[in-house]
């Protein structure tokens, strides 16, 4: 007879090791998964600054040992693009070696997930990793010319008194100059070019904005007599020297010269030659002669209109003389030759009309008034050795007038190339060393950029640019005159600093001159060329 108690015991035991054999032995994927590998530092830090250009190592340590998979480099990303020559790990170190880094810059290195992983098994992948620096951009020496001014000699004497200054620009060098003119053609005219009348308030407010001179140029054309006597209308020479006192009276140094009266406009013969022919000069010693008979006949007759004005007024005898072809013709040199000759009959005819025009400085210019060209100019011969070199330079040409403006930004921080301010720097050095360093005042008659769109990149660029150059050109010894056409809004050949009728500021042009007579007026020994770059902005 079965026993009913130990019956249920059994079975009860049954259904126990029943229910234990039920259980799996665990398999290796269900094992506790190991962490991922855990970045602990990176060398640089995330947002660093002032990186070195050109090579860096990036090193990243874990919190464990590591290794990079089989072709996994394509998981390394750089951003702008960069030269990725090194990718590899050992212990809990990856290095990640970088080439071909440019100044100014900012990078973004990305490691992908699964292009680094931990050692341990059933191991989680690390999530991907993101780390930015900036490079700096290399430190601009210090300028040798940076230094207390020698006031001892007449280039330095001549920067401390003309300064900053600024063009009365398409205002008494505008003219009639179009087919279909009829009888006002090359008639130079104030407002046809679209600038309001000058007033005696646009001088005083001129020099309360920190500008020590106003060069005004003047188109002469039809205003000058049949010769021998080359008379000039009296209306417009009247004028002239209203305008001229309003700047005396408002405490600024002047500059007037012959403005537009040089034929360079090659292929417009229909509308005739202008007086001032180079290119016929330079081929017919007839032609030539009649030029300089009438360069002599004219400057006599302004030097004395003005031969008891003080040493504030200065004579520049042209502007920038060229055949049309900005010195690529093959007949540069020759013509820079003729130029030559021109430079001292000018210089010539005002000294022989005595009274202050015997000592008064004068500007005579080089081929196009072009640095570059400065390699054939020789300095005319001057009794009262008082004449100054004349230049403009709108370096680039592709950034500051060119249509269409083709190169947007300059300088090493907008555009990545430390060579644009060294390019403009050794223009203006080689300018010190042939000239200046020789005792020979040089000045710029003419520089500027065309406006940019208020508020943007393009516009602290354009600001920089400005400041960079007064700043140079002050270390290297040179004045310099802002031009300034009237032509509001901003583009290519948009130089609308002052209105020409009240002399109020144009638009947000307060910010570029204070940039300007900043760098030109300050004295402050921390203000010098190397701070100016070294904190250009960088967007």
């Amino acid at each position: 007879m079965i026993n009913m108690r130990h019956l249920f015991k059994l079975i009860l035991t049954l259904s126990v090791i029943a229910l234990a054999s039920c259980g799996k032995e665990p398999t290796p994927q269900e094992e506790q998964k190991a962490a991922a590998p855990k970045l602990l530092k990176s060398t640089p830090t995330d947002g660093a600054k002032d990186i070195a250009p050109g090579a860096l190592d990036i090193i990243l340590t874990f919190d464990q040992d590591v290794e990079i998979p089989y072709s996994t480099q394509s998981k390394v990303d750089c951003s702008p693009t960069a030269s990725i020559t090194g990718f590899d790990a050992k212990g809990n170190i990856v290095t990640v070696k970088l080439s071909s880094l440019s100044e100014w810059t900012t990078y973004t290195i990305t490691l992908k997930s699964g292009a680094v992983k931990g050692l341990k098994k059933n191991q989680d992948l690390p999530s991907s990793i993101k780390l930015s620096f900036t490079t700096k951009g290399a430190t601009i020496a210090e300028d040798p010319y940076e230094l207390p001014i020698p006031g001892d000699t007449a280039p330095w004497k001549q920067l401390e008194r003309l300064g900053l200054g600024w063009n009365l620009g398409n205002q008494f060098d505008a003219f009639y100059s179009y087919a279909g003119a009829g009888d006002k053609l090359f008639y130079p005219d104030e407002t046809c070019w679209g600038n309001s009348k000058v007033t005696k308030q646009t001088f005083t407010k001129v020099k309360e904005m920190g500008f020590k001179t106003v060069r005004i140029p003047v188109t002469w054309l039809k205003m000058i007599g049949e010769a021998p006597d080359y008379k000039i209308d009296e209306a417009w020479m009247s004028r002239i020297k209203e305008v001229v006192g309003w700047a005396r009276e408002a405490g600024l140094n002047v500059l007037i010269n012959t403005h537009h009266d040089e034929d360079h406009y090659i292929g417009n013969e229909d509308l005739g030659h202008r007086w001032l022919n180079i290119m016929d000069a330079t081929t017919n010693e007839s032609i030539n002669k009649e030029i300089k008979d009438k360069i002599k006949g004219v400057w006599t007759n302004i030097a004395n209109e003005f031969k008891d004005e003080g040493d504030y007024l200065i004579f520049e005898g042209f502007n920038e003389i060229n055949d049309g072809k900005w010195g690529s013709s093959p007949n540069t040199a020759d013509q820079a030759k003729v130029l030559n000759q021109w430079n001292q009959v000018f210089v010539d005819a005002v000294r022989a009309t005595g009274g202050n025009n015997a000592t008064r400085w004068l500007g005579v210019p080089t081929y196009c008034a072009g640095p570059t060209y400065a390699k054939y100019f020789t300095l005319p011969n001057d009794p009262a050795g008082r004449t100054m070199l004349a230049v403009h330079s709108y370096d680039p040409y592709n950034f500051t007038l060119a249509e269409g403006l083709p190169q947007k930004k300059w300088g090493h921080t907008f555009n990545n190339k430390a060579s644009d301010e060294k390019e403009l720097r050794k223009m203006m050095e080689n300018l010190y060393t042939n000239y200046v360093a020789k005792g020979i005042p040089v000045y710029f008659g003419e520089f500027g950029c065309s406006f940019r769109e208020y508020g943007t990149s393009e516009w602290r660029n354009f600001k920089y640019y400005l400041e960079f150059y007064v700043k140079a050109a002050k270390s290297y010894g040179i004045p310099c005159m802002l031009w300034d056409n009237g032509n509001k809004g901003y583009g290519a050949e948009h130089h609308a600093y002052i209105d020409h009728g009240t002399g109020d500021y144009v638009d947000h042009s307060k910010e570029v001159i204070d940039v300007m007579t900043k760098a030109m007026n300050n004295t402050d020994k921390s203000y010098t060329l190397p701070s100016v770059y070294n904190s250009a902005p960088k967007s």
